[in-house]
């Protein structure tokens, strides 16, 4: 494989452009038309790139993929991390569950992360140890945020209210996916937040 020529000057920053662009065609063409998966060809005309980029940032088409989804989980788990704690910790159980609740939605609804939820589904067979362990990271990162709803929840219910958050939002953002026309979820959204509040005060969260 022949390297690409790059510019003697800003050749990284134009890589990053060009695999960001990629990554993000990958995205819309998922959205769009749903999970083939898509077609090579079908990403580099509408990115405007040649096979020979996408080998050369990606390796093949799974690398492609597999790229989608890491910067899912990583705008996933950054958008987590950088819940300040002196808003998660604010004046009621209520209150604090609602502001994490809607964080955690903004995130998981993103087009990223719903294009990398539509491949870890129809790739679930052939999932390699990455995907996993990112899998993995995003439910600590969850029970941390159980303990943070609720202070002195022991690590099991911690980790309930977690495995809860992502298996109620998740279905909400696959019923996005599914649903031809756009869908309010609000009122589901507060329910989890009355089913978490409920929970953690029964256990003198």
């Amino acid at each position: 494989m022949t390297a690409p020529r790059r510019p003697p000057t800003g050749g990284q920053a134009r890589a990053e452009r060009t695999r960001v662009a990629v990554i993000d065609e990958t995205v819309r063409c998922i959205l769009d038309e749903g999970f083939a998966p898509p077609s090579v060809r079908h990403i580099t005309d509408r990115a405007g790139v040649t096979w020979g980029v996408v080998q050369y940032h990606f390796g093949d088409l799974d690398g492609l993929l597999m790229a989608v989804v890491d910067k899912g989980f990583s705008e996933l788990l950054d958008a987590l991390d950088e819940l300040p704690p002196s808003a998660i910790r604010k004046s009621s159980v209520r209150a604090r569950t609602a502001f994490v609740i809607d964080t955690i939605w903004d995130a998981f609804s993103s087009p990223t992360s719903m294009a990398a939820l539509e491949i870890l589904i129809s790739t679930r067979g052939l999932r390699d140890t990455v995907a996993n362990t990112h899998l993995a990271d995003l439910m600590v990162t969850l029970t941390k945020l159980g303990r943070h709803l609720g202070e002195g929840l022991s690590a099991p219910h911690a980790g309930r209210i977690g495995n809860l958050i992502w298996a109620t939002l998740r279905g909400m953002v696959v019923a996005q996916m599914v649903w031809p026309e756009p869908v309010d979820s609000s009122r589901d959204r507060q329910a989890l937040v009355e089913v978490i509040t409920a929970y953690v005060e029964s256990r003198g969260g």
